[in-house]
């Protein structure tokens, strides 16, 4: 029996669900987070939905609880039912949003059907959590004028957790002497290359020479996202081992497809079904491909239940699921370091300062 097949044959019974917000502002950026909440038998299932439109998040609480989740069945029909209902009022801002969307109500099902049975997801799985090892993902941009300003995001992580690692977006401007400032200052894992991302807030023009410059400054970082064309195969092709994927996955067929040769980043939003999923989960351990984990930036449970799936699938990679503190411009004090310890809940989906 396959991991999803465990946990589809849960009895789940749904009297109920609701919705709250959580939305967070950092600076000038305002993180939407919404989430879910179903209720039945005395117990409550929790998931965070994480998409980026904050109008789409507005229209769905404003839409109230339209949609009737109510009855008992297990978990497996009520994830068939996601497939029928439309959970975007109207169609959302960027597409994926209805992957994200998705897993906010089957990670909250999940909870809930665990919660009713008297489970903790490890136990429903036969897998013990670990240790899960995490970089710290940032982005590099002015914070003055002194000659190290480019590079005060990583500084400032590093005066207080002088072990951390990172994975960071390489930009434009990163030119010969920034790079390799980075490069004696901090272990770099992952260059998220942002090469898949068109029309966005986080788009990088595709460079060629950038991609020479990084790839051979940090010989040992996942090269994830790259915009393949002539130009930049001609200079990744040393590296190719190296090219992992992360923005166009969501599914099996897409891994396929893309035919990455190590590895692959793994949100568990991003393929928005529990059984798709679990689904990757096998493939990538047929396969041979390791795994490392990424965020949405999430503000609630969220972040706590893709530690979770971490410490049970994917526990020595690097995980790209920092507690949230690690993107606070603050850098709060007291955060907890690399591994996190397993803290997951007596019973359902939760982890951390959710479990209970």
């Amino acid at each position: 029996m396959s991991d999803y097949e465990r946990l589809a044959q849960l009895p789940l019974n749904v009297e109920g669900y609701s919705l709250s917000a959580h939305d967070r502002t950092y600076g000038d950026f305002t993180r939407p987070s919404t989430v879910i909440h179903l209720h039945g038998d005395g117990h409550e299932g929790i998931g965070e939905d994480v998409v980026y439109s904050l109008d789409d998040h507005v229209a769905h609480r404003e839409a109230g609880t339209p949609h009737d989740l109510t009855g008992p069945r297990t978990l497996g029909e009520f994830c068939e039912l996601m497939e029928e209902i439309e959970l975007f009022p109207e169609p959302p801002e960027y597409e994926a949003g209805t992957y994200y969307r998705r897993w906010a109500y089957e990670s909250a099902a999940l909870d809930l059907a665990l919660r009713q049975n008297g489970l903790a997801l490890h136990e429903a799985l036969g897998r013990d959590p670990k240790p899960v090892r995490f970089v710290c993902s940032t982005r590099l941009s002015s914070f003055g004028d002194d000659e190290h300003s480019n590079t005060e995001p990583i500084r400032k992580r590093l005066a207080k957790y002088p072990d951390l690692e990172f994975k960071l977006d390489p930009e434009n401007d990163w030119d010969a002497n920034l790079i390799n400032e980075i490069n004696e200052l901090a272990t770099v894992r992952v260059l998220d290359l942002k090469g898949m991302y068109k029309g966005t807030p986080v788009d990088v023009d595709t460079d060629p020479e950038l991609y020479r410059r990084v790839a051979e400054a940090f010989p040992d970082a996942y090269l994830e996202d790259p915009d393949l064309n002539d130009a930049t195969r001609a200079v990744l092709e040393p590296h190719a081992e190296r090219i992992t994927w992360d923005a166009p996955l969501h599914s099996v067929a897409d891994i396929v497809e893309f035919a990455p040769k190590r590895a692959i980043n793994s949100k568990p939003s991003r393929f928005g079904s529990l059984r798709e999923l679990f689904a990757v989960y096998e493939h990538c351990q047929r396969e041979g491909l390791a795994i490392y984990g990424g965020g949405q930036g999430e503000v609630h449970c969220g972040r706590g239940q893709i530690q979770y799936l971490a410490s049970l699938y994917h526990p020595d990679t690097p995980n790209d699921i920092a507690p949230s503190g690690y993107n606070d411009p603050s850098v709060p004090d007291g955060l907890e370091s690399s591994p996190l310890k397993p803290t997951p809940s007596a019973t359902g989906f939760r982890w951390g300062q959710f479990a209970d």
